[in-house]
């Protein structure tokens, strides 16, 4: 059976630029969404993260108001998952190879510390270079930013992508005080980021790169990728 690397953060506070701590963790559906998807398409599931930590869910993404009424469903499939699962692989021990794609769902912890991982961006050097399939939601294109060369130059630069919005994080309230902002990060770096509706689904595929603009475009996300995948 082929078999889907789901690369979580480990963070839990995303330190803002006043000193406050900010309380995060998984989105709920961006991780059960195409958790769920790929399943169903009869791959096997691993979950990965820095140093094996199994990072809390983000309450946000459990309050229908915010997230949906849907919501809980994502909420209960994302914890039976990750309890049947066990313990979380540890990054610095993943062989790429073991995968035919590799996904990197967000909540706020992907700006926290996989944008720096340097396993993360190992293995997605490795994967790009083999042709595996490479997703990433929300805020989970932060942990592409690692993938750099022997240079400094970005694996992906001028490729095609989307990610949360700089109008949806303000609009979500955490923009200001925020020590960066993913999209225009993105552009900075060189990516071709683009946008659709604030949250409603918006995806982007360039190659073997599958980006997805916030939690509505989990699930189109996955589906393209099985697509590629059959």
């Amino acid at each position: 059976m082929s078999k889907i690397l789901i690369v979580m953060s480990a963070a839990s506070i995303w330190e803002r630029t006043d000193g406050s701590a900010y309380p995060t963790g998984y989105w709920a559906e961006e991780l059960a969404a195409p958790h769920e998807k790929f399943v169903q398409a009869g791959f096997a599931v691993d979950f990965a993260s820095p140093g094996g930590v199994l990072q809390p869910l983000d309450a946000h993404s459990a309050d229908p108001e915010i997230a949906g009424p849907d919501c809980a469903h994502y909420v209960e499939h994302a914890a039976r998952a990750l309890s049947e699962f066990g313990p979380l692989l540890k990054l610095d021990e993943i062989d790429i190879n073991d995968y035919v794609a590799v996904v990197i769902p967000g909540g706020h912890g992907p700006v926290v510390d996989l944008y720096q991982d340097r396993d993360l961006g190992r293995l997605l050097t490795e994967a790009d270079a083999a042709g595996k399939i490479i997703g990433a939601v929300c805020h989970g294109p932060a942990g592409l930013l690692p993938a750099v060369d022997e240079n400094g130059k970005w694996l992906f630069a001028g490729r095609e992508m989307t990610a949360f919005t700089d109008e949806e994080e303000q609009s979500f309230g955490t923009a200001e005080g925020a020590p960066w902002l993913l999209a225009s990060t993105l552009r900075q770096k060189g990516a071709k980021h683009s946008g659709g509706p604030a949250y409603q689904a918006y995806n982007v595929q360039d190659r073997n790169l599958f980006t997805g603009q916030n939690p509505a475009s989990s699930a189109p996300m996955a589906e393209a990728m099985i697509g590629a995948l059959k």
